[in-house]
């Protein structure tokens, strides 16, 4: 191998890991500047995507949002879709929020996405995501070794604490009818244990796998952990912070023309 070719094996290998790292980073969430604001400021948000070096804002486009609200103390509903502005190649909004308390903004995308992955990523992926469905279903049709292609779609949930008040639990217990949504039953004030139960389609999933990242030192989740049959998942905050729990759940598609996999992300933001 010449010196030339040598070099542009090197490349080569180089931006396919840097491909790789980038086509991984699936996590996505809605991050405010602040959990915490104090009422009636106007508080900056950004979509983002990834962790560690390869934390970014999402390029998601304006189009394939299809849902985006906040929900106030009292559960009085606003429209937060026509606040989304391109900036920059990325979707940011600012918007602000007067009463005390706890505050949930839901933000959905369609499922209009497609994802195309050679074998062995797929495989290595759906087995750290826990997607035991879109396993199982490559095994029993001896497809293990066949390319993928799926549908996707997004959905996360962002809990802001204005006035610093303590967190409503019972406005954070609350389901918003998300295809995939997590549900906290509470959330510790500074540090504590966290109890989420994880909902598909409005029932619960047993079987999920479920990732607790601490969103100042994002380059690994803290910690993983399965649902329980009744979907519920147990972690332990181990200090005050701003943290993200993220799951993703595949089901397998039937005569589709495109896609053997309908695969659905989501996340729950918020700060102890």
């Amino acid at each position: 191998m010449t010196r030339a070719h040598r070099i542009l094996w090197l490349l080569l290998a180089a931006a396919l890991c840097l491909g790789a790292r980038r086509a991984d980073a699936h996590d996505f969430w809605l991050q405010p500047e602040a959990f915490t604001p104090v009422p009636h400021a106007a508080v900056s948000f950004s979509l983002e995507v990834g962790h560690g070096p390869d934390r970014q804002r999402s390029p998601i486009s304006l189009q394939r949002i299809v849902r985006f609200e906040a929900f106030a103390p009292d559960g009085a509903r606003t429209e937060l879709m026509d606040a989304l502005r391109d900036a920059d190649g990325s979707l940011a909004v600012r918007a602000g929020f007067a009463t005390p308390g706890a505050h949930v903004l839901v933000l959905a995308t369609d499922n209009n996405a497609q994802s195309h992955l050679p074998a062995p990523r797929y495989n290595d992926y759906a087995r750290a995501e826990g997607l035991t469905l879109a396993l199982d279903q490559r095994q029993r049709s001896g497809r293990m070794q066949a390319d993928v292609s799926e549908i996707y779609s997004r959905c996360t949930k962002t809990i802001l604490r204005v006035g610093a008040a303590p967190v409503d639990q019972a406005a954070a217990a609350q389901r918003y009818g998300l295809v995939l949504e997590i549900v906290p039953e509470g959330i510790p004030v500074g540090s504590g244990a966290l109890a989420a139960r994880i909902y598909f389609y409005g029932l619960p999933l047993p079987g999920a796998t479920v990732k607790l990242t601490d969103l100042n030192h994002d380059q690994q989740p803290l910690q993983t952990v399965a649902t329980d049959r009744d979907g519920l998942a147990r972690f332990t905050i181990p200090r005050a912070g701003a943290w993200l729990l993220n799951v993703v759940w595949s089901v397998p598609l039937r005569r589709h023309a495109v896609a053997e996999f309908e695969t659905t992300f989501s996340s729950l933001a918020f700060a102890t």
